[in-house]
Parts: structure tokens; C-alpha cells; sequence
């Protein structure tokens, strides 16, 4: 892991199978490293795919191989946990924004989807996972940084109800596909569950609850 003026760059030692929610490439995929690109508060969208194959190629990463966050948040506030599990380790590394915090369920007046703010997930697992294990592990993720959200009173853009994420949220799952067991469920009460929803719980909480220091 490397943290450059703004990027924060991960690269893997061996390929990664990945289930993600970012625009680069997006949904199951192959990669060789993630990048997490810093853009200006004022950044206006344009055409966000297209820049960030750009600073891929910039930061002499194949595009096609690589997973690409953006974020407003802070880098150097970025949280790592690690955890040792049953037949996996993980690491769970988040930066976090909440300036456009949102609570689902709501319809609401809707806003840019670029404004400033996002939380970035990134997990990475050293086992083995069927691909509806790694969707399960979205859902666990997800549901602890809600969590998070909630227990530091974090309140939706405009309103005073409680925020559930932000407008911008994206997550990857990255797993080497190695190892002797699979496991097959990724819920909160299965053992790699539990061991991804207390790394993501503690990095939102880091990166949260730090966001607004120097």
C-alpha cells in the first residue's frame, strides 16, 4: 500500500478475483491493483470513467486490470484493520466523507451524484469465496458502516434523520481464491462474516470520526 499526493495505491501479489460497485471496471473482475484517486471538492463529474483509465495509465496501471475509486475524503486519514480469520486474512482499508450523507428509503429532492464526500471500501481477503459468499460480504460490509453511521450520529444532507451511507459509497470485495476450505455464506453470523463486519466497522469508524482533524 502506497500513499501518494492523491492516490492511495494498493497492489496485489498475485491477481484478484474482485466483485465491485466502482465505475472502473465495475461488478466481477480481474485485477492486479486498486487505486483510490483524491479529487478536488469542486470536482464536477464530466466523464469520471474516462479519467480515472487516464490517471490509471498515469500511475502505469493497466486500466483494465485495475479497480478505481474516487474520493473527495481525505487520504491521509485512511483506515486499515486487519484481521486473521477462519482458513482467511483480510484487510479492510477505507477512506471516508460524509458531506453528502444520506439515509436510504427516503425519496428526497435529489442532488448531484459528484457532490463531495463518499466512503470507500476496499477489502481484501487471502481465501476462498464462492461469488455469492463475495456478494454476502457487500450486504455484511454495508450493514456495518451503517452501523457506524448511526452510532456517531451522522445525519443525512438537509435533514436530521440518520444517515445510512453517503451518495456516493463504493466498495470492493478482492479475494486470491486460495486456500483449502470455501466458504460459501459471508453473513454477520458465519466466521468471515463476522471478521469482515468488525474490520469494516472499526475502518469507517477511524476514518469517520477522524475526517475533520488536520
Amino acid at each position: 500500500m502506497e500513499l501518494e499526493e492523491d492516490l492511495l495505491r494498493v497492489t496485489f501479489p498475485v491477481g484478484l478475483h474482485v466483485l465491485s460497485s466502482a465505475i472502473l471496471p465495475g461488478g466481477f473482475s480481474m485485477a492486479d491493483a486498486l487505486l483510490n484517486w483524491k479529487v478536488p471538492l469542486d470536482y464536477g463529474g464530466g466523464d469520471p470513467l474516462s479519467q480515472l483509465r487516464s490517471r490509471c495509465q498515469l500511475a502505469g496501471e493497466d486500466p483494465a486490470r485495475t479497480i478505481g475509486f474516487m474520493t473527495a475524503a481525505k487520504l491521509t486519514h485512511a483506515s486499515i484493520q486487519e484481521r486473521d480469520g477462519d482458513q482467511c486474512k483480510l484487510v479492510c482499508c477505507t477512506t471516508a466523507g460524509t458531506r453528502n450523507a444520506a439515509r436510504a428509503g427516503y425519496g428526497r429532492e435529489t442532488y448531484s451524484a459528484y457532490d463531495p464526500g463518499t466512503i470507500n471500501i476496499a477489502i481484501f481477503i487471502d481465501g476462498r469465496m464462492t461469488e455469492s459468499a463475495m456478494a454476502g460480504a457487500i450486504i455484511t460490509a454495508t450493514e456495518a458502516k451503517s452501523a457506524v453511521l448511526q452510532e456517531l450520529g451522522i445525519k443525512e444532507w438537509g435533514t436530521e434523520r440518520l444517515a445510512t451511507g453517503t451518495t456516493t459509497d463504493a466498495i470492493a470485495v478482492c479475494v486470491s481464491q486460495r486456500g483449502s476450505a470455501t466458504h460459501a455464506y459471508a453473513g454477520v453470523a458465519t466466521t468471515i462474516g463476522c471478521a469482515i463486519g468488525e474490520a469494516v466497522f472499526q475502518a469507517v469508524w477511524e476514518a469517520v470520526a477522524t475526517q475533520s482533524e488536520a
